[in-house]
């Protein structure tokens, strides 16, 4: 197997666990310490659990855009999607099923597992979006600038897409749906607006520090010589 097909596999792999792993991480709330006193974040950065692996998506969909094209980056993303639905659907199916007396409570496996219906309706709305939004862009600066600083267009489709997920998910999560159909609590503007800047610095932090790693597997990758296709360039 080339470095090529298994590299295929591995990054669909990633995403996929990545994606699973934010679904579950969801309910944890995160206070990261900051070196110093932000305005609106203060000294300390909120943001949901899921934020760190949520980030990883982002590192996958764009290694998986450079190499193998806009239209698989796109169908890996929209069946990632509908795998949301599935792990949602085992997830809950477990909860309401009996548990036998030596099980873990029900009441605490239910909420650790169990994602509200705000956040789970403000992460599938922010992630079809963004999702789809990264690698639209990424392939667009690729056009742009004729396959040539790679680091641009990882760092530029990231931090747009990134700031479109966390206002649709904050957004949607704990203000629309709250006020619109009752489910979950809406937070106050001052607090939304701390928990969408926490989330984002987070996410470009992560998109500015991930991008040698997306150097490095991109010329692994092309760098073998047995595959006939290596060093060629993607431009579907």
């Amino acid at each position: 197997m080339s470095r090529r097909e298994t590299a295929r596999t591995a990054l669909i792999a990633l995403f996929v666990t990545a994606l699973v792993t934010a679904q579950l991480t969801a309910a944890k709330v995160l206070a990261i310490p900051l070196p110093a006193s932000l305005p609106v974040v203060g000294a300390t950065a909120t943001l949901p659990g899921a934020a760190l692996a949520y980030a990883l998506t982002y590192f996958a969909s764009d290694c998986y855009a450079e190499l193998y094209g806009r239209r698989p980056a796109q169908v890996m993303v929209n069946v990632g999607f509908v795998m949301n639905f599935v792990l949602l659907a085992l997830v809950w199916s477990t909860i309401l099923a009996p548990a036998a007396p030596a099980s873990v409570d029900p009441g605490q496996f239910a909420t650790v597992l169990g994602a509200s219906t705000n956040i789970v309706l403000g992460s599938l709305v922010a992630y079809v979006v963004s999702q789809n939004w990264d690698v639209l862009v990424f392939h667009a600066l690729r056009d742009r600038t004729d396959g040539a600083h790679l680091w641009l267009r990882n760092i530029g489709s990231t931090a747009t897409s990134q700031a479109i997920d966390t206002v649709l998910f904050v957004g949607v999560g704990f203000y629309v749906a709250p006020r619109l159909l009752g489910v979950g609590f809406a937070l106050s503007g001052t607090a939304l607006l701390a928990l969408a800047v926490g989330q984002y610095l987070l996410k470009l932090l992560i998109a500015v520090v991930d991008t040698p790693f997306v150097y490095g597997v991109v010329r692994f990758v092309r760098s073998d010589p047995d595959d006939p296709t290596s060093g060629s360039w993607t431009t579907e």
